[in-house]
């Protein structure tokens, strides 16, 4: 969790397209990324909300445009759709607020399908799996398997995600530290100010793997919750259909298995469920996650 800012032309025609909105609606923002493919020839805008703060998943280059895993199944999923991407970034906390004001037409931000965010938004079939991981420095004797050692120490995490509600529920006697955003969290555990930390496995992976975090590891084992990244939309809205259609085209041409690839080398435990869901129709698979593969690996 790279992209070129491309200016939206003002003259593009409305058309209607479910859960999709043309660009004169309102002005693009300084923190918005248009990308117009050829195969956006329909002159449709599909508006995507994304947190560009979650890496590898999603992130701000330094020229203020938006990159990572997310951003380009945006992509692939609105040249598909042979409609225009337009994709903004958005804090966290307001993500689904966003999407129910209207802001945007869909979520695509490394979020968990949970029941109770089903309650406001309509998910998508799942397009990533997830499982969470603590880190703290390489040299603590921290055991994240030893309850006394959890609520001896300080343990980082994001607030409103997936690992700090499962954390909370698990551990309620921790000292539990919430950050707006994960690279908040990482620099506090970076520079000691909290002792462990909670996270998914691949952004924990990409900060283990910088100046940073060089001095730090994964403790205990991966914890396997059953968690499945999905594409948000308005309930009731026909979009939900149309990306499930173009999700699982770009499954079938190979174009997700080129996008997973460059970012985690093998094939993610949702794209191979929903490969078995198509050879054996009987079988729903879509929700099955082999713990034994490297990006099973936020919110």
């Amino acid at each position: 969790m790279s992209k070129i800012l491309i200016p939206m032309l003002a003259s593009v025609a409305v058309l209607t397209l479910a859960g999709c909105s043309n660009s004169q609606d309102s002005a693009t923002p300084s923190n918005t990324e248009a990308t117009e493919t050829s195969a956006a020839t329909t002159g449709e805008v599909l508006r995507i909300g994304t947190e560009g703060a979650y890496a590898p998943f999603n992130y701000t280059n330094a020229d203020g445009t938006l990159g990572g895993f997310d951003v380009d199944i945006a992509k692939a999923l609105c040249a598909d759709m042979k409609v225009t991407c337009e994709i903004t970034a958005q804090d966290w906390d307001g993500i689904i607020p966003g999407l129910k004001a209207g802001k945007y037409d869909a979520i695509v931000a490394a979020m968990s399908a949970t029941p109770e965010r089903a309650q406001q938004v309509a998910f998508t079939d799942p397009y990533f799996s997830n499982t969470l991981v603590f880190l703290a420095k390489k040299d603590s004797a921290f055991d994240p398997s030893k309850d006394s050692d959890i609520n001896a120490h300080s343990i980082a995490a994001q607030r409103a995600t997936i690992s700090s509600q499962w954390f909370e529920k698990a551990y309620p006697k921790a000292d539990m530290k919430l950050y707006d955003t994960l690279s908040n969290a990482f620099l506090d555990l970076g520079s000691g100010r909290v002792d462990a930390m909670i996270s998914d496995k691949l952004p924990a992976l990409q900060w283990l793997g910088s100046p940073s975090g060089s001095n730090y590891a994964l403790k205990g084992n991966e914890i396997d919750i059953n968690d499945n990244f999905a594409i948000a939309v308005r309930p009731g809205d026909a979009l939900q259909a149309k990306i499930n259609q173009s999700l699982a085209n770009i499954k079938a041409n190979g174009i997700y298995d080129k996008i997973n690839q460059q970012y985690f080398s093998v094939p993610s435990a949702a794209n191979t469920a929903a490969n078995t869901a198509q050879t054996e129709p009987t079988t729903d698979n879509s929700n099955d996650k082999d713990v034994s593969t490297e990006t099973n690996t936020k919110k």
